[in-house]
């Protein structure tokens, strides 16, 4: 079988079985499995694809009709133009999480002193690992609760040569500041905690079945996490320092007047689709 005819195949079978992303997910796949681009798929469509390569194809394609992740299928995730190991233990960084980052990069990107940032259920170590990729004046404590999430987000650091700026904490949300001694000593604090409402977890697509349960629920109005952060935080904060949180489009509002209640000053940025998704909240 030829790629072209591979690739043909795959999306129809996606297709029957209602993946949205049928086409693109063929040959993200198949580009996977040949150890190639999606652009090379193209460039040799009359390339046959071997025995082997199509059973490993197949196999994924099956996992996929499933609905498990692309990203957990190849273990690999691309954010901020980075690729991340990603399993199971994880949850798969977005592009939503994206613009929080890119909210810290622009308060840190002209600051001529070394900063000291937190970030808070790191999973898979995409938000601290970008950040340090690109700040090289800062140092990351990356906290998570769960031991196989640190595991995978040392890897990565390592993978983008990193990890000397980044120190990594198993602890839940906040407990590893205290642990550390780290009283006023810090100039941000990073987190995309879980913010779906424990009622609402019911009705998510069925790719997020597979992704940590932890890293999603947040409770019964989907506030707790950010209840006890926005709550604690300032204990660990310098003056002016920065709480820069990723927060459900539907209740970032409701965060904002927690913060604000609390006495900090708030600001909101959105995503690429315009809507509210980070939350900024300065002591």
């Amino acid at each position: 079988m030829t790629i072209a005819e591979a690739l043909r195949k795959a999306t129809m079978s996606l297709k029957k079985y209602g993946i949205p992303t049928a086409r693109l997910d063929a040959e993200v796949l198949l580009a996977f499995v040949l150890a190639c681009r999606r652009e090379d798929l193209y460039a040799h469509p009359e390339r046959v694809v071997d025995h082997s390569k199509l059973d490993e194809f197949r196999s994924l394609l099956e996992k996929r009709i499933n609905r498990v992740p692309v990203a957990y299928l190849r273990s690999l995730k691309e954010f901020m133009a980075m690729e991340f190991l990603v399993t199971p233990a994880v949850l798969i960084p977005r592009p939503e999480t994206e613009v929080l980052v890119e909210a810290v990069l622009s308060e840190f990107a002209c600051r001529c002193r070394r900063a000291l940032i937190a970030d808070i259920g790191t999973g898979s170590g995409a938000i601290a690992v970008a950040l340090a990729y690109r700040l090289t004046d800062i140092e990351i404590v990356a906290t998570d609760i769960s031991p196989s999430a640190i595991s995978i987000a040392k890897l990565n650091a390592k993978r983008h040569h990193v990890q000397d700026r980044i120190r990594f904490e198993v602890g839940d949300l906040l407990e590893p500041l205290s642990r550390l001694g780290l009283e006023g000593r810090l100039d941000a604090i990073v987190s995309n905690p879980p913010y779906i409402a424990s009622s609402e977890m019911g009705s998510l697509p069925p790719e997020l079945s597979f992704e940590p349960k932890i890293a999603l629920d947040a409770g019964e109005d989907g506030l707790s996490p950010f209840r006890r952060m926005l709550a604690g935080a300032a204990e660990f904060l310098k003056d002016s320092g920065l709480v820069a949180l990723e927060v459900s489009s539907l209740r970032a509002s409701e965060v904002a007047r927690l913060a604000e209640n609390l006495g900090y000053n708030v600001s909101i940025r959105q995503d690429y689709a315009g809507r509210d998704r980070v939350v900024m909240a300065r002591r």
